[in-house]
């Protein structure tokens, strides 16, 4: 009689295993994510391939050497910057975004570049070689070098691997792979969690850097089982702004450089092109000024970036008016709307307010709190704002105007770009001038006011 196989209920959100099939997981709160996950044999091929045979040596942790990774360059320095100053040798890196985004594009494009240097192999599981090749020719790119798979089983891209030697591997995509191990379909939760383990246990042995392409779900997550992201050393996620021509990549995890860091493309005929000033695409501002158009300083990851905040204040139509936000945390904005009523004297309370980050991007941190009062404000009252003034700070409950990190770094930003005004908090003051660029520090929300008022 066969063995009947073993299987197991795996939340796709949150990796919760549950004894049986649900329609809720009770640890995440997600709906219809619980499924079956056929479970592999005991005897694991990766046991017979030696992956996963002998036994680590138990180490004192002052004894670890603590030289720096070695790092590879991509040849594309946004790339580089995301990662964290390049790819780190034995490093696993997931890359995902919406169909079109420009995955695939720049993956070929940074393996262009090393395997003038460096053997690599790229491995596809959904492309043709044919197609590759010719994209790979409508970019201009130097093939000489690359080296190509079409494989999807992970033993044998391993078996490949040893024979080869390469030092970067692509696998395009982790969705189509599947390993020996489990006796699920490709693309199920099993076969994508032990498909990435199996690859990320071959680059720590053998000091192989990996590159693996993600799908992304309908709400713009990547698919598959959420140990998916535990498993990889970096997660990155490449995706369109409000203009087509751009892209955005963003580290939403990564073991050897910064979260958040973004780096900027441009999509062109000849492949993505990397951004050297970020800024001024998100400036591309209407050629008559409007009111409740104000720009502020971001801080994303190591540097900062000039954006254009709009609001607008109509009056409602209806009992209960709505407050929209868009690239923003809309219970902040609320928040914010409450400050300005009780301790700035403007009273919102019978309008409707929606407030939207230009270009696309989504704020996170608190320094936008300031302009977006402004820009409030700006749009009750029908005032503009001048074309030439800056605004960033936090803003407190009791009205006052906190400090922001990296203020000073902010303020030579924004003189670079040639704006002459900055409203700032009191305590980011620099205590010298900056050429060309007036200073007015500000404690609390009744001073941002009052300087709002004389512009």
């Amino acid at each position: 009689m066969a063995k009947k196989s073993k299987s197991a209920y795996v939340c796709t959100e949150c990796g919760a295993d549950f004894p049986g099939w649900s329609g809720q997981c009770n640890q995440c709160g997600a709906w219809n994510s619980i499924k079956e996950v056929k479970l592999g044999s005991g005897k694991s091929a990766r046991d017979n391939s030696g992956y996963a045979g002998s036994r680590s040596e138990v180490r004192l942790l002052s004894e670890v050497n603590l030289a720096q990774a070695e790092r590879i360059s991509s040849g594309l320095a946004e790339f580089d910057r995301v990662l964290g100053g390049g790819i780190v040798t034995g490093s696993v890196v997931l890359i995902g975004g919406a169909p079109g985004a420009g995955k695939s594009t720049i993956l070929l494009q940074a393996i262009a570049h090393i395997a003038q240097q460096l053997p690599v192999l790229y491995v596809s599981g959904e492309e043709s070689l044919q197609q590759i090749a010719e994209r790979a020719h409508r970019l201009q790119l130097n093939t000489a070098g690359i080296k190509m798979l079409a494989e999807t089983s992970v033993q044998q891209i391993c078996q490949v691997l040893d024979e080869e030697q390469p030092k970067v591997v692509i696998i395009d995509s982790i969705q189509v792979m599947y390993t020996a191990d489990s006796d699920s379909a490709p693309g199920s939760v099993s076969q994508v969690r032990e498909s990435a383990s199996y690859l990320t246990q071959y680059a720590k042995r053998t000091g192989v850097s990996f590159f693996m392409v993600g799908h992304v779900t309908k709400d713009q997550s990547l698919a598959g089982p959420m140990t998916l992201s535990h498993i990889v050393d970096a997660q990155v996620v490449l995706s369109s702004t409000d203009d087509s021509r751009f892209r955005v990549l963003r580290a939403d995890k990564n073991r050897f450089g910064s979260v958040g860091e973004l780096g900027f493309f441009a999509m062109e005929s000849s492949g993505l092109k990397e951004v050297k000033n970020p800024s001024a695409m998100f400036l591309s501002r209407a050629e008559k000024p409007s009111p409740g158009s104000v720009v502020t300083v971001l801080w994303e990851g190591t540097r900062p970036l000039l954006v254009e905040i709009q609001a607008l204040v109509t009056e409602s139509q209806y009992g209960n008016p709505r407050r929209l936000a868009v690239g923003l945390d809309q219970n902040r904005l609320a928040m914010l709307l409450a400050v300005l009523s009780r301790h700035g004297g403007v009273f919102t309370g019978n309008d409707e307010i929606y407030a939207n980050v230009v270009g696309g991007i989504k704020v996170s941190e608190t320094s936008t709190d300031l302009a977006i009062m402004v820009g409030v404000v700006s749009s009750l009252r029908d005032r503009i704002i001048p074309y030439d003034t800056v605004f960033f700070g936090e803003v407190g409950l009791n009205g006052e105007i906190r400090p922001v990190a990296n203020g000073h770094a902010r303020l030579n930003e924004a003189a670079k770009h040639g704006f002459k005004r900055a409203i700032i908090p009191k305590s980011n003051k620099p205590k010298d001038a900056l050429k060309n660029l007036q200073i007015h520090a500000v404690s609390n929300i009744q001073e941002a006011l009052a300087v709002l008022a004389d512009l």
